[in-house]
C-alpha cells in the first residue's frame, strides 16, 4: 500500500492508470443532483497550505467535502507559523487533534517528504506542490485531460498515453509543475519536449526522460497537446529575458502558431494564465484550450487519490474490494464495483 503521494515520479504505470480510470467515477459524480459519496465519512483532513492558492486549496477541499470528510483548513498567515512555530510543531498539533490526512502545500521544496518520513504525524501525506519540486496531483489532473481529450472518456479506461507527444513550454526552470508532467508522462508512455529560452532551462536537464528545444514553431506542427507555462516572476532573482514582448515574441502561443498544431491538439495551463504574456486571449478562450476543463478534473482526480490513499471508510466498502494505490485491481470493473458499493451505503 503506498502510504503517500509526494512525487509524480513515486507512481507505477499501473498506479496511474489505476488513479485516472478511479477519477473517470469519480467524474461521474459531479453528474449527479447531489454530488456526494459517503467514502470518507468519519475521517478528518487537514489543508496546510503554508502559499497562497486558489485552485489547488479548493480544489482539493471539494474533493474532500464530496467524499464526505470533515475538513479543517490551514493557511499559514494569520496562524502561529507567523509567530515563528514550527514546521514540527504545527504537524505534532495535527497529530495530537488526530486528524486522518494531511494535504500539505509549501514554499521550501522537500516540505512534504520531510513531514512524511519525519515521525512527526502518522497520516498519509499527499504534496499539493512543494517550492519548485513537484505538484503530483497537478500532473495527473494534465494526465486525465489529455486520456480523455486524445483518447476518449470511456475509450481510455485502463489506457495509458504510449506515443502521444507532448510539448511544456515556458519557465522550466520554475516550474514544479513542468517536473511533475514530465516524470508522469514519461511513465505513461508520452514523449515529452520542453521548449524555452536557454536561461529558463534547468542545470541537469539532460539526465531528464525528455527532450529539449529552443525553437517553439518547430515543436508544433509535431504536439499532441502543448501545454504553456506561467513565468514566475515572484521565484526569479534576475533578469532571464530582455523584455516581455520579446518573451511573448519568440515563445507565447497566438492564433497564428496554434493554426500549425494538427487538428486534434489541444491547448493546457495550469494557471493562472497571463493573458497576452504566454498565450493570448484568442487562444485561451478557443475550443482547444482545456483550462476550464482542467480545473473541474482536478476535483475528480484529487478525490481519487484521497480515496484510493485513505482506503474509503471500511464501514461503507467491504475490506475484499477495497482498493490499493500499489495494487491495482485486474480491471475497471473491479474499481467502478468498489465505487457502487460505497454509493449503496
Amino acid at each position: 500500500m503506498m502510504r503517500h503521494l509526494i512525487s509524480a515520479a513515486d507512481l507505477t504505470r499501473d498506479e496511474a492508470v489505476l488513479i485516472l480510470d478511479t477519477a473517470e467515477e469519480m467524474a461521474r459524480v459531479a453528474d449527479r443532483p447531489i454530488k456526494k459519496l459517503p467514502a470518507l465519512r468519519g475521517r478528518t483532513v487537514c489543508n496546510l497550505f503554508f502559499e497562497d492558492s486558489t485552485r489547488t486549496r479548493i480544489s482539493f477541499e471539494a474533493a474532500e467535502k464530496r467524499l464526505s470528510a470533515d475538513v479543517i483548513n490551514f493557511a499559514a498567515k494569520g496562524s502561529s507559523v507567523s509567530k515563528g512555530e514550527s514546521l514540527k510543531d504545527t504537524a505534532q498539533t495535527l497529530a495530537a487533534m488526530g486528524v486522518d490526512a494531511v494535504v500539505i502545500r509549501h514554499g521550501a521544496s522537500g516540505a512534504p517528504y520531510r513531514l512524511a518520513n519525519s515521525g512527526w504525524i502518522d497520516a498519509p501525506v499527499v504534496n499539493a506542490g512543494d517550492g519548485t519540486h513537484q505538484h503530483p496531483t497537478q500532473a495527473l489532473l494534465d494526465a486525465f485531460t489529455m486520456r480523455r481529450r486524445l483518447v476518449g472518456r470511456d475509450a481510455g479506461l485502463g489506457h495509458d498515453l504510449a506515443d502521444r507527444r507532448i510539448t511544456i513550454v515556458g519557465d522550466i526552470l520554475h516550474s514544479r509543475v513542468a517536473r511533475s508532467n514530465v516524470d508522469l508522462l514519461h511513465t505513461l508512455g508520452a514523449e515529452v519536449t520542453l521548449v524555452a529560452p536557454p536561461t529558463l532551462v534547468p542545470v541537469g536537464v539532460e539526465t531528464w526522460p525528455c527532450e529539449v528545444s529552443y525553437d517553439l514553431d518547430s515543436t508544433l506542427t509535431k504536439s499532441d497537446a502543448v501545454m504553456m507555462l506561467r513565468v514566475q516572476r515572484e521565484r526569479m532573482n534576475a533578469a532571464f529575458f530582455p523584455t516581455e514582448r520579446e518573451y511573448s515574441r519568440r515563445y507565447g502561443l497566438d492564433g497564428e502558431r496554434m493554426a500549425k498544431m494538427p487538428e486534434h491538439a489541444i491547448v493546457m495551463h495550469p494557471g493562472p494564465m497571463v493573458r497576452g504574456m504566454e498565450i493570448t486571449a484568442e487562444v485561451a478562450d478557443s475550443d482547444r484550450c482545456t483550462v476550464v476543463e482542467q480545473v473541474a478534473n482536478g476535483v475528480s482526480i484529487r478525490m481519487a487519490v484521497l480515496y484510493l490513499l485513505l482506503g474509503g471508510n471500511e464501514s461503507d466498502v467491504p475490506a475484499t474490494t477495497r482498493p490499493s494505490v500499489s495494487h491495482p485491481h485486474p480491471s475497471n470493473e473491479r474499481s467502478a464495483h468498489t465505487i457502487a458499493a460505497a454509493e449503496e451505503k
